[in-house]
């Protein structure tokens, strides 16, 4: 496979651009003929919330949003769902 950039389409030139010519080729090799779709979201939902969860002190909600580039209201849906789910647990 040839390594010249030049030669790439224009969305594996960019790639190349980005995380160098053998990255690229390895991302080829490993993904062509798939359409990826990157999200939005670099982190799992599910894992940032039970850091939300485990940080949580009742009063730093603004912070952890603005760590995890959540809004308030989501981080309060958050930690409210896993209030819920505990005490569901706790009933069974």
């Amino acid at each position: 496979m040839e390594k010249e950039s030049e030669l790439y389409n224009a969305i594996y030139k960019e790639i190349s651009e980005i995380v160098g010519l053998d990255a690229t080729l390895k991302l080829y090799l490993r993904f062509k003929g798939q359409q990826i779709i990157f999200p939005v979201r670099l982190y799992n939902p599910h894992m940032i919330q039970q850091n939300v969860i485990k940080e949580f002190d009742g009063t730093n909600i603004a912070e952890l949003a603005k760590k995890y580039d959540y809004s308030e209201k989501t981080i309060r849906r958050m930690i409210r769902d896993s209030v819920e789910e505990t005490n569901f647990d706790d009933e069974n």
